[in-house]
Formats: C-alpha cells, structure tokens, sequence
C-alpha cells in the first residue's frame, strides 16, 4: 500500500467515524507533492467534496507567515530583532502587567521590566496572552469591555501582559503586534505585503485576509462538536473590513498554497527560484530562539474553543521565528529540530529540515487540538515517517 492509499484511508475513516466532517492533507518533499488526500465535504449541510483548493481559515498558521515578512524585514534593517520594539510601534512601550483585581472587580497592573522585542513577539516570551487559554485576561476583558482578538480591533492589543518580557513562554497574541511593526516599518498593511513579497512570489493564489468572490466559491464551513460527539455548522467568519489585518491568526488559505509555503522553508527560503528569506535568515528562522525557555501545556480556560494542548508531552520544546521544535524525537517519527505548529480549527503541519519532508494537514471545526481531528493528522504523519 503506498502512503497515498494510506492517508486517504485515514481521512476515509476519520469522515466515516464523525472525527471530522471533511479533512485534506498533504505530504511534501523537495521534488513536490509526495501525496495528497482528501475526504467528507465542505460542510455538514454540504455535499460538495472537501478538496486541496477548498478554502479555509488557517487561524494559527498565518503566524509563520507574518513571521517569515518581519524577518525578511530585518534581513533589509528595517526591523531589528532585539531593539525596543516600542522604537517601531509605540504601544508596546505602554503595555503593563496584570497582578490581580482590586475587590471590585478592576484589573490592577504594575510597570512592565524590561523592553519588548520583535524577538519576544515572535517566540511568545513577551508575556501577552490569549483569552482562551488565560482566565485573567477573559477576566480582563469582561471588567473592561476589550474585544476578542477575533473580532479584528486595535483595543485587543492593549491587553495587559501576564509577566515580564523573557520570563516564559505563553502562547498569545505577539504576533499580531509582529503584523503591526511590519506595516510600520513597510508602508504598507500586513495585507498587502504578504500578497507582494510572499504570495506572489510563492505563487500563493487563494491566500489572504480578505475572501475574494472567487475564494468564497471554494470556502469551507465551520464546524463545532456538540455534547453527543456530532459536528454541526457554525457561523463564523474573520471581519472582512477589519480594524487590524490579524497577523496572529486572520489568513484564509488552501491546502495547495500552503504547501507552497511549507515547501520554501523545506527549500532553504526559496522556490521556484524566488528568494523570500536568505539561508542566513532561514536559519535564523529554524533554530530555537529563545534560549532555555520552554514551550509549556496551554490548559483551556475556554472549553468550546480548546481542549488543554501540547503536542507530544514529555518531548522538550523550544521555538524559532515563528515554529515550535522538539527538541528531541517525537513519537510520529520526526527527529529532533523539526518544526509544527497549528491552527485554532484544527490544522496542522509538520516540516523536517533533515529529512526533506513537510506535511499539512487542515479540517474547519472547534474546539483546537480535538483529539480526534488532531488524531488523523498524527496517523499521517506517522504512516510518512514509515514510509520514510
């Protein structure tokens, strides 16, 4: 059986157990696609068949694609990686820390320590959070009336930090304030610097913040999983006229375009013969950039939205600019320094620098890390790595 017979089984399965609702993946290596699957459909009130052109929101796994514009940004000295940020974009100088509430129920803050750096933003050691995964910061927003950082408004990124900038990690929202130093430091909004130095040169098509006429045709439902297991239709959609382009989580995509991305990494920061990172950068880029902090379980402080998730547990972890490595083997097979990370509504990619082999994985439905979602993401992974 090849690795092809094998991932559309497992998708097959996965859409015929009601783990998801529809699911494409897709595994790469230096010479293309080495397999593609896709099964179920574009929705649960759908019959259209879920395909690799399918459009759907990548949450997440826009943040290595604002990455990957702020550094070609500091490869050009226009960003620097360990400079006050605040140089760049001024509200990361008024940013304090969250201690507590007072006995009414306001958010009391000290001074922050210390500047915060794009490399902080780009790590998740600058001690901004998200919501979902911090009960003081839902805490914070419903004393003071902030937005969800879904909802695409400037007030978001005024959100308190929950420690000092370096103390740990904590997956948040630095990476949308990342977005927001490129704009600066470019001219122009995050939108539109991805499309000219990203997109089009990688041939990324069906990828932006905005849905065009021609990518709704195509677009995916959303999907959440309700109290008897079963996946039904939900509305959602990322503001179209947003405050902020949401460099932390606001790309719709397909399964094609992003391998295309997946592909230039596994490539050296090149492909097609259009440069987007130097190997310098690109190195930068795929080793851990922060020291001997470590990534540490995200516990869910919002159930509908996320399952408590780590990936791999007991594996130790760091992070790059902008992907997470073990830094030992993982169970699927991947060696120590591969990169992953993940989207919101359950997509996934692994790539694997030594072995020349990426992979994505994408299905539209909450909450995150579903183990049954995330499951047949793994079993591809793993069925490649045998294959391997």
């Amino acid at each position: 059986m090849t690795l092809a017979d094998t991932a559309q089984g497992i998708l097959d399965r996965g859409v015929a157990d009601g783990d998801v609702v529809g699911a494409v993946a897709s595994v790469i290596g230096p010479d293309g696609v080495i397999c593609s699957a896709a099964a179920g459909t574009r929705g649960a009130g759908s019959d259209i068949a879920m395909s690799s052109d399918t459009v759907c929101w990548i949450a997440s796994m826009t943040k290595a694609i604002t990455g990957t514009a702020a550094m070609q940004l500091v490869e050009q000295g226009k960003l620097s990686l360990d400079d006050p940020g605040a140089e760049v974009l001024p509200l990361l100088g008024e940013l304090e820390v969250l201690t507590g509430f007072d006995p009414d129920g306001k958010p009391v803050t000290r001074q922050r320590k210390g500047d915060i750096t794009l490399r902080h933003l780009l790590t998740h050691t600058s001690g901004m959070g998200y919501d979902i995964w911090s009960a003081e910061l839902g805490q914070y927003a419903e004393a003071t009336g902030t937005p969800g950082v879904i909802e695409c408004q400037k007030a978001t990124l005024r959100m308190p930090l929950l420690f000092d900038p370096g103390d740990r990690w904590f997956y948040g929202t630095g990476i949308d304030c990342a977005g927001q130093m490129v704009e600066a430091a470019s001219g122009l909004s995050l939108g539109a610097y991805l499309a000219e130095h990203v997109f089009e040169p990688l041939g990324m098509s069906d990828t932006a913040f905005k849905i065009s006429d021609d990518m709704r045709s195509r677009l995916s439902a959303m999907h959440t999983r309700t109290d008897d297991g079963t996946l039904v239709e939900m509305p959602f959609e990322i503001p179209q006229e947003p405050e902020f382009e949401m460099g932390g989580g606001g790309l719709y995509s397909t399964l094609d375009d992003y391998c295309r991305f997946l592909a230039m990494m596994l490539n050296g920061g090149s492909l097609g013969g259009n440069q987007i990172v130097t190997p310098e950068t690109h190195a930068q880029m795929t080793a851990n950039a922060m020291g001997d902090v470590r990534v540490t379980k995200l516990v869910t402080a919002a159930p509908p939205f996320s399952f408590d998730a780590e990936f791999f547990p007991g594996v130790e972890k760091s992070w790059g600019l902008t992907f997470q490595i073990n830094e030992a083997p993982a169970p699927t097979g991947r060696p120590a320094g591969g990169l992953m990370w993940a989207g919101l509504a359950n997509s996934y990619f692994w790539i694997d620098l030594a072995n020349q082999v990426a992979g994505c994985y994408i299905s539209q439905q909450v909450p995150f890390a579903d183990p049954r979602s995330y499951g047949l993401y793994e079993a591809i992974e793993t069925a490649a790595y045998a294959e391997l």
